[in-house]
């Protein structure tokens, strides 16, 4: 028997009007085996990716190199810059990949909104702007000070994009929730400029991060966020059932048994801790989780029990390949990871709000 999703049946029965064909929903691998192959070897890729962010770089590095870094005490140079440098960098890459890519894929199964993402919404730009804040505000330089700040601007930016997204008729649009996050995400770039800018000498060795970093962060940095992250997509694995009901709609979600209000809660809980945790170790990177989401539904289809699982392999496999990039196109300069991520992220944006039959969700 063909097992069909939800937002399969709301396809099927949606005859007559706009929106994506039920071809033009289905993922490129079909069925569960093909689809768990497909994962295992994108598990392999971002493996790779791994691999090669430690490798790879100004410094010529070999496995050999690495082995003997983490082994023990480092004794060389090389041995230093792997476990100093490389390996947290890595690191940092995986934790806010997953992070970006599962918060963009909850917030677009949420509000069933194609251009929902943490950095296009403004969430990344909030919690930027209150880790920035907290540095030449109130001297906190630690992580483990700042990321409650990085907590509060990301949900403090979310409340206020949705509220003005919200106004006028029809609600919260996805065009209007678009529109009002680059009006935020503006706003909220202009006023952390300013303050860095201000503060020169203070704020000298964040610059590179409020661009998007993955340069900064240490194992102590890593493993004060960590918690929260983990939480965050335990939450928002605990929802791709619900994601999966919303997609029929509010009436039928709710007929089914689905707590709307109580699973948004969770939902926004989820997606405050994944975009201010990932902001707070890696500072404000865009665009990765708006493509990953639709690249996996692609893949997959539009189950977002699928969609969920293919986004924490292909989110932080994209970061580490654009970190990796930035190290090498330049060199011996380096391009910070956020901006490769906006130079790759643009041209699919433009691409998702011409393309009907990709941004249905």
């Amino acid at each position: 028997m063909t097992t069909v999703t939800p937002a399969e049946e709301r396809t099927a029965g949606g005859a007559g009007r706009s929106g994506p064909t039920p071809s033009a929903r289905s993922g490129v691998l079909k069925g569960g085996w093909s689809r768990g192959l497909g994962l295992v070897a994108a598990t392999a890729a971002l493996v790779a990716a791994a691999f090669g962010s430690v490798l790879i770089g100004n410094y010529p590095v070999t496995l050999a190199d690495v082995a003997a870094a983490l082994s023990g005490s480092p004794e060389s140079d090389v041995e230093r810059i792997i476990l100093h440098i490389r390996v947290p960098r890595t690191v940092t890459g995986l934790l806010a990949g997953i992070a970006l890519g599962v918060a963009g894929t909850v917030m677009q199964g949420l509000t069933r909104n194609p251009l929902a993402e943490p950095g296009l919404l403004g969430i990344n730009s909030g919690a930027a702007l209150a880790v920035v804040l907290a540095m030449a505000g109130f001297g906190i330089t630690a992580t483990a000070g700042y990321l409650w700040f990085a907590f509060a601007g990301a949900a403090v930016a979310a409340v206020l994009v949705y509220a003005l997204g919200s106004l006028g008729l029809g609600g919260a649009t996805p065009v209007k929730l678009a529109l009002a996050g680059a009006a935020f995400t503006a706003l909220f770039g202009a006023v952390t400029s300013m303050i860095t800018l201000q503060d020169s000498s203070t704020m000298d060795d964040y610059r590179y991060w409020v661009v998007g970093s993955l340069t900064r962060s240490d194992g102590t940095d890593l493993s004060v966020v960590a918690p929260f992250l983990l939480l965050g997509v335990v939450l928002a694995v605990a929802l791709t059932r619900t994601l999966n009901a919303l997609a029929l709609g509010d009436d039928l979600a709710r007929s089914l048994g689905t707590r709307l209000w109580t699973n948004r809660a969770v939902a926004a809980l989820a997606v405050v801790l994944l975009a201010g945790g990932a902001t707070a170790i890696a500072g404000p990177i865009g665009f990765v989780g708006l493509v990953v989401p639709h690249v996996a539904r692609m893949i997959t289809g539009p189950d977002y029990r699928w969609v969920m699982a293919w986004t924490v392999v292909l989110a932080p496999t994209l970061l580490l390949i654009a970190d990796t990039l930035g190290r090498i196109l330049l060199q011996p300069q380096q391009l910070q990871v956020g901006i490769i991520t906006a130079i790759a992220g643009a041209p699919f944006f433009l691409y998702l709000v011409r393309n009907r039959r990709v941004i249905g969700v």
